[in-house]
Formats: C-alpha cells, sequence, structure tokens
C-alpha cells in the first residue's frame, strides 16, 4: 500500500510539472505577441531581440523553445537567464520570474526610464511598477497592463493589446 501511494503521488508531482511547463509554453506565446504591439523606440530595435529572464523559472525553457522558432520582423530573439537586478543591462523584455518578484522596487530603480518591458507573474506586480503582470482568471492565463509605466518608459502599446489586458 505504501508503495501506491509513493506511485500515486510521483504521478502527481509529474503531472503538475507537466502542467507548469504547459502553462510557461502559454506565457511564452504571449510574449511572443506582446513583441507584435508594443512599439519600442529606435536605438531598440537594432541587432537581436534580447530578452533577459531573471531568476530560476521554467520560463527560460518556454521562451528558448519559442525563440528557436520565431522571429521579431527579422530579428534573431536571444533569451539570457540573469540571476540578479545588477545584471539587468539593455533589452527588450525583462521577465521576473516569482521567485525574484520581491526585488521588484529594486529592478524598477536598475530599469529606471529604460525602454525594457518588464514583465512579472505574481499578484499585485502590476500595481507596483511592473509593465505586464501575468494573472489567472476565471481558470485563464490573462494579463494586467499598467500603462502609467509602460509610459515612463517610453514604450507604447497598440490599441489591440490594450482591449485584451486588464487595464491598471
Amino acid at each position: 500500500m505504501k508503495k501506491l501511494h509513493v506511485l500515486f503521488l510521483l504521478l502527481v508531482l509529474a503531472c503538475t510539472n507537466a502542467t507548469a511547463q504547459q502553462n510557461y509554453k502559454m506565457h511564452s506565446m504571449f510574449m511572443f505577441s506582446f513583441t507584435r504591439y508594443v512599439i519600442w523606440p529606435e536605438a531598440y530595435n537594432e541587432g537581436d531581440f534580447e530578452i533577459l529572464v531573471l531568476g530560476d523559472t521554467p520560463m527560460k525553457d518556454a521562451l528558448q523553445d519559442m525563440a528557436n522558432l520565431k522571429k521579431v520582423n527579422e530579428r534573431k530573439i536571444k533569451v539570457t537567464k540573469i540571476n540578479n537586478a545588477s545584471e539587468i543591462r539593455k533589452c527588450n523584455i525583462l521577465f521576473v520570474s516569482a521567485s525574484k518578484s520581491s526585488q521588484l522596487k529594486e529592478i524598477l530603480a536598475k530599469v529606471n526610464t529604460q525602454s525594457i518591458l518588464v514583465v512579472t507573474e505574481e499578484p499585485g506586480l502590476a500595481t507596483q511598477g511592473s509593465h505586464i503582470n501575468f494573472v489567472e482568471r476565471a481558470g485563464r492565463l490573462a494579463f494586467e497592463l499598467n500603462q502609467a509605466a509602460i509610459n515612463k518608459n517610453n514604450l507604447k502599446v497598440a490599441n489591440e493589446l490594450s482591449r485584451v489586458a486588464i487595464i491598471i
């Protein structure tokens, strides 16, 4: 009986991990869509389209899988994991993992007025200054959009994106 209980627990953990991986695949599809509806200043449209991932998260692998298949216009997508806010540098998107979300104030100070789209995944972070925050609504993945924070960083969002977002 104990072996059956352990087997069941392992099965539940495997399914949970598969669900999390699938969820991050959905996150990465959303992130790719953001590249179509966010407009960066001209200086951010040269070279590779760079996404920095702050912290340990399965999102990095999901973004890398997406980057291997897609391009932003004709630009190659480069995904780089960083471990702390001091490593933040010029890029197009900064994804802040849940494990680093408590450092949002420091992260936003480091980003300052650079035109970096800051994307988070913890409840309440859009009201604290992230640009886009993934949330779950009625069992589905959705996102909050903080228009004031986006404007501060000299980014523009197409109306199509604003219409499907939860505006903060």
